[in-house]
């Protein structure tokens, strides 16, 4: 990240530069504004430090022309001959922050730090909008630059096109149905059917009818066949979400599905075979369960093949810009408004800088300034 400083008294120019050269910074000096400007592109890595006071362009001139060309570039300003009206307009202008001369070397290397790490967000949060608006592929999916979903990403594209079912554990709301739905959309089974079957949502007493289906005449109202969620992912694949809510009588005619791979819809005798790729997801530990029977061990050995354990986002907190920038812009595209931008972090001392209007007076006095009197 650099740091152009522009100074026009060469003594305090070099100060300053020694001071945040010393402090790790990138600089790059310059005695005037125009020079300066010529450096500054849309996305630039960097922050500014300019004088108020230089020869030719000043620096709020150069603050509005170098805006205008990127408007969340921070700009810190310092001045001699700065009063409290120039710095609530500098601020209002979109200053980044202001201080005064003479300042310590530890002043302004703490000042310019906290700018860095402020355009160091904006262009993360920018460069992670860019990926959410045009991202392709799975990384558009499955969204997240933490460790954990980097390695869930390329998990799921090695064992898309594997045969055998998968087991997915996660937390509520960890995104188990958005991994089923990779695992399926990036194998070669995603020109067919993907089926989505809650187990906990369908009454029990038509989960037979609804997931093996059945043949006209097989109970009363069946007046036509109706094709099962089963036989509906014939050559794709069967989401069963929630697992462990499935009743233990209707485990064990889903668990000779899985073995032999045909059903038997309700009134026929004939066997249907069917080609699925089974993904069961559970937010307890089926292996417990089994053990405590509340599950049947061999339907759970019969799916515990290939295991994906996702973490919740309590464990991954670096995903929370990138995350609320999706939710963000989906908003927006509902609403069909423009997107506001995303405000990144700000001195502390300018979170005080709120407009209060003190007893008898009507100029804006910020807070922590003292009054001209």
């Amino acid at each position: 990240m650099k740091v152009l400083l522009i100074e026009d008294d060469a003594t305090v120019r070099a100060g300053s530069a020694q001071a945040l050269d010393l402090a790790g910074f990138e600089v790059e000096a310059f005695h005037a504004a125009e020079p300066a400007l010529a450096r500054i592109t849309p996305g630039f890595a960097g922050v500014v430090v300019s004088d108020v006071r230089l020869p030719g362009m000043s620096g709020l001139e150069f603050m509005a022309a170098a805006r205008a060309i990127d408007a969340q570039l921070p700009v810190v300003l310092v001045t001699g001959h700065g009063d409290i009206t120039m710095a609530v307009g500098a601020m209002r202008d979109g200053a980044y922050d202001f201080i005064a001369k003479p300042y310590s070397s530890e002043q302004l290397a703490e000042v310019v730090q906290r700018a860095v790490e402020t355009r160091r967000l904006m262009l993360e949060v920018a460069a992670l909008r860019h990926r959410i608006e045009h991202g392709v592929g799975i990384e558009a999916t499955l969204l997240g630059d933490s460790a954990a979903m980097r390695d869930l990403r390329r998990l799921i594209l090695d064992l898309a096109d594997e045969p055998a079912d998968v087991l997915i554990y996660g937390e509520t709301g960890t995104g188990k149905e958005m991994v089923a739905r990779c695992l399926h959309q990036f194998s070669r089974r995603h020109k067919r059917h993907f089926v989505a079957l809650n187990c906990g949502a369908i009454p029990e007493t038509i989960f037979e009818s609804e997931v093996f289906g059945h043949e006209p005449g097989a109970f009363t109202g069946a007046g036509k066949r109706q094709i099962g969620k089963i036989e509906h992912a014939d050559g794709g694949s069967l989401f069963l979400d929630e697992i462990e809510s499935l009743p233990m009588a209707l485990q064990v005619k889903l668990l000779r599905v899985l073995q032999e791979r045909y059903v038997e819809r309700l009134g026929s005798n004939s066997p249907v075979p069917v080609d699925v790729r089974v993904i069961a997801a559970a937010k307890v530990d089926l292996k417990e369960w089994s053990d405590q029977q509340k599950f049947r061990s061999d339907l759970y050995y019969r799916l515990n093949l290939i295991v994906l354990n996702l973490p919740p986002l309590r464990e991954r907190r670096e995903d929370i810009p990138l995350l609320f920038e999706h939710f963000l812009l989906g908003a927006a595209a509902r609403d069909k408004r423009a997107a506001p931008p995303v405000p990144g972090p700000r001195a502390p001392w300018r979170t005080a800088m709120r407009p209060m209007w003190p007893s008898g007076s009507k100029r804006p006095v910020p807070i922590g300034v003292p009054a001209l009197s």
